[in-house]
């Protein structure tokens, strides 16, 4: 999951599994496997960078508990 805001200011959290698409048209439009569309403030580098930190830190924590990945 990332926070992300919306125009109006408002922070929400997005489930990053879900993203299909993210472009620039000049606002950030997030498009998810459902269908759904967000538009965000952030830039598509500002939430490709949080998807990064996101999935770095799951698999981290994978690997810290022991749990085997193969």
């Amino acid at each position: 999951m990332i926070d992300v805001t919306r125009l109006n200011g408002k922070s929400f959290v997005l489930n990053a599994e879900l993203i299909e698409v993210m472009e620039e048209t000049p606002d950030t439009v997030i498009t998810l496997t459902t269908g759904h569309k967000y538009v965000v403030k952030e830039s598509v580098e500002e939430v490709y960078s949080k998807v990064i930190t996101y999935k770095r830190n799951i698999i981290g924590n994978l690997y810290a508990s022991g749990t085997d990945t193969k």
